[in-house]
């Protein structure tokens, strides 16, 4: 396909996008909606004393902020108890394991009745369950390459969950909140009702915890790549708009990690500055420097300092290694979503060929797609930017949230329930983790050493 041609096809389907995108783009962006907190009714600070019934009409509370306290005891009568039982009963339905719930010793202490033992043991059981459902059971040190960091400790904190739950007797309602949003986290708890396989249950079970690792809510607007998939999806409201094939990390190294960032602009017809182990490394400083028409051909100039230090930019053409666009989001592990000249390689089947960053087929179509839905620039002016051949940053006035995610089990763009190759074999240890105790206190940030990749147009 010529450049013009690609360009005609990218803005035509640019165009085709549906009025409710054109709709929402007017709209304030509210990627991560807070939730408002209930009144405070019957908590209180784990360690305090328990307010005297007696005295008061009602449970009463210390006004203390939610996120002091991600502990907190409250004062169950057997019903609401009995209610809590019951959803631990049913929680394999969500794929957590009941026996992590202490459903014995908690029917014991309902059958002894109202007190300090039924408060302490309830609120426990009720704390596992908020943050085995808000954030994922599986511990960090399991989440292999896993850098995203879940706000939503900080969005639905367990305090203003369980104020929730006891002021409107709605246990099972409350704990149901916290369920990931996206259809594909319903599509797995389908599957798994239907399915007796061993094997495959607790593949299921770990991806429906995978979903639980991100933020409950990802957004109206949004990018999903899958990286087993080899697909990235363009996102509005429940609808995904288009998808692209991709070309990933190679094992190893290089794979790629699992990130949520934020797509800050769309830079047309990039430059791409070589990393130092190519151009000292591979010899291409030299190369450059000594064959000057090799170098033009291939695009390439460079640069020597007094000191001996060489520097060399590929510029734009139809030859860069990050082809006609790139999207810009900046993070630490120098991981992007970009075009390729090496189109050939989206009819692979298997696509983790690359240093680290992602590559998208239709990349011009993408790139004009976000400038206008992202309001940087109207449809002739990115169509004309794209065209000009020249290096172009185009900023967005709406940040658009992208998602690279791990999932072996899944939905595919057709809609098909799907298992996925495990290229970095990163189901191991969440496997083994469904099968070991529960760990308390888990970190929210993963200890994994940042990569930073060096050839990401390689």
């Amino acid at each position: 396909m010529t450049l013009k041609s690609a360009l005609s096809f990218g803005a035509a389907m640019a165009l085709a996008l549906p009025a409710t995108l054109a709709a929402q783009t007017a709209e304030p962006e509210n990627v991560l909606p807070q939730q408002a907190a209930p009144a405070p009714k019957a908590v209180q600070q784990t360690g305090q004393d328990a307010p005297d019934i007696e005295e008061t009409s009602q449970a009463v509370v210390q006004e203390i902020p939610p996120e002091a306290d991600p502990n907190p005891v409250g004062e169950w009568s057997q019903a609401d108890a009995r209610a809590l039982l019951t959803v631990v009963e049913g929680i394999g339905d969500e794929g957590l394991m009941p026996s992590d719930y202490f459903p014995l010793e908690l029917g014991a202490a309902i059958d002894a009745g109202p007190g300090d033992e039924l408060n302490a043991l309830a609120s426990k059981v009720f704390v596992y369950l908020v943050e085995d459902l808000r954030d994922g059971r599986t511990p960090m040190d399991a989440r292999r390459q896993w850098f995203v960091v879940d706000p939503d400790p900080d969005l639905i904190p367990t305090f203003t969950v369980m104020e929730a739950a006891l002021e409107s007797g709605d246990i099972a309602g409350e704990l149901a909140k916290l369920a990931p949003e996206h259809r594909d986290y319903a599509a797995l708890k389908a599957e798994l009702a239907k399915t007796k396989d061993a094997k495959k249950r607790k593949l299921i079970r770990a991806n429906l915890d995978r979903w639980r690792w991100l933020p409950r809510d990802l957004g109206r607007f949004y990018l999903l790549t899958n990286v087993p998939e080899y697909k990235l999806r363009v996102t509005v409201g429940d609808k995904v708009l288009f998808n692209y094939r991709t070309i990933v990390g190679k094992p190893g190294r290089t794979a790629t990690p699992q990130l949520a960032e934020t797509v800050q602009g769309v830079v047309f017809n990039p430059t791409w500055t070589v990393p130092q182990s190519i151009v000292k490394g591979e010899g291409l400083g030299a190369k450059v420097l000594g064959n000057p028409g090799w170098a033009k051909a291939n695009g390439y100039t460079a640069s020597k300092s007094e000191n001996g230090f060489i520097t060399v930019v590929q510029q734009p053409g139809a030859g860069n290694s990050l082809g006609r666009m790139k999207l810009d989001m900046p993070n630490p592990h120098a991981i992007f979503i970009h075009d390729t000249p090496a189109k050939s390689l989206f009819g692979r089947d298997m696509r983790a060929l690359s240093h680290g960053c992602i590559r998208t087929e239709h990349a011009d179509e993408l790139a004009i797609t976000m400038a206008i839905a992202g309001k940087g620039a109207t449809k002739e002016e990115a169509i004309e930017i794209a065209a000009s051949g020249k290096y172009t940053k185009v900023a967005l006035e709406r940040k658009w949230p992208v998602y690279i995610t791990y999932f072996t089990m899944g939905t595919d763009v057709d809609g098909k329930m799907k298992t996925f190759g495990d290229i970095y074999d990163r189901d191991a240890p969440v496997l083994a983790s469904l099968d070991a105790a529960r760990v308390g206190n888990r970190a929210r940030e993963t200890d994994e050493e940042v990569v930073a990749i060096e050839q990401p147009g390689a």
